[in-house]
């Protein structure tokens, strides 16, 4: 027997983003790493049946869970906004296998110049990826912009992060490897808003519940990146900041002090556990769709959309990218 699909809506969440734990449940399923090895044969098909579905013509014989799998790797790996495949490297789903490697590389080479300015630069390149992958696709962004926000971040954690060294040359060992993250936290808060300026210069799309635009707002573009920042921060704080501690304890054992060339290899397995948690934590910190009061929007905003639909429109609704 069939089962009966008539009633599926292949959009719905299959659990409440209204809260915490509802997002995180979310995220750990399109951030799998696992999607990262996905063929593109078999994304191009869960692309397809999540079209079907919208359209309610899905196969004969097909099981919600197969529905539910493509839209798994439809999330993970097809932009929200235009329905475009991602680059690889770009999506949520390599944040764990690209920022353990990078991340770990930061964290171990942190001791000599060159080491702090090449390593800085690989992050901020893989960073000025993600952002612009995950950024709101109803902002178009410039080659001009992309390349003033790459140069703006990249000099920002590398001056950061050569300052911070030269002014902790004679403080505690462990006050210098907390460099690399002071860096990545100030890069961090000029690079996303860099690269999304075009947000908050014409403003973000709001819409109503039904997805009709309304128009495009400046306050909830801010909103919407300020909220990013603190999630991208918050994504790399715990091993930035735990795993230089747990290193410290660990280098002083004759053990480890006898096998030097292991060091690297498992600073970067540990990010890696400490990433594959933190990424859908941090991604679920604020609903992807945010919600915001008409009265908070510009004034012009406002009384376009009152003018229009009087008070039927008590809020409204944009995607704030990741």
């Amino acid at each position: 027997m069939e089962p009966d699909l008539s009633g599926f809506n292949i959009d719905a969440p299959r659990w409440d983003q209204s809260t915490f734990l509802g997002r995180v449940k979310h995220f750990f399923n399109i951030t799998d790493p696992r999607t990262v090895l996905v063929p593109e044969r078999e994304l191009d098909w869960a692309k397809m049946m999540v079209e079907k579905s919208r359209m309610g013509v899905v196969p004969p014989g097909t099981q919600v869970e197969q529905l539910l799998y493509a839209k798994k790797l439809y999330d993970s790996a097809f932009h929200p906004d235009t329905g475009d495949k991602m680059n690889v490297i770009g999506r949520m789903s390599f944040q764990v296998p690209g920022g353990m490697i990078i991340t770990g590389f930061m964290l171990q080479f942190y001791r000599t110049m060159p080491a702090i300015i090449f390593w800085q630069w690989v992050n901020q390149s893989f960073n000025a990826l993600v952002n612009y992958t995950n950024r709101n696709a109803a902002s178009p962004t410039s080659v001009r912009q992309m390349a003033l926000s790459y140069l703006t971040a990249t000099t920002t954690a590398v001056t950061t992060a050569v300052s911070m060294n030269m002014l902790t040359k004679k403080a505690p060992p462990l006050v210098a490897r907390w460099v690399p993250f002071a860096a990545v936290a100030a890069a961090n808060c000029v690079n996303i808003p860099m690269m999304r300026q075009q947000e908050l210069i014409q403003g973000i799309s709001v819409k109503d519940k039904n997805h009709n635009e309304l128009g495009h707002s400046r306050r909830a573009a801010a909103i919407g990146i300020t909220q990013v920042v603190i999630s991208r921060i918050t994504m790399a704080a715990p091993g930035m900041i735990l795993l230089p501690i747990v290193m410290e304890r660990l280098e002083k054992l004759p053990f480890m002090q006898k096998v030097k060339v292991l060091h690297a290899p498992l600073q970067v397995m540990l990010c890696g556990c400490f990433l594959i948690f933190m990424v859908p934590v941090a991604c679920g910190l604020f609903p992807q769709i945010c919600e915001l009061p008409v009265s908070y929007l510009e004034q012009e905003l406002q009384d376009t959309i009152k003018a229009k639909y009087g008070e039927l429109v008590p809020s409204v609704y944009f995607n704030k990218g990741l």
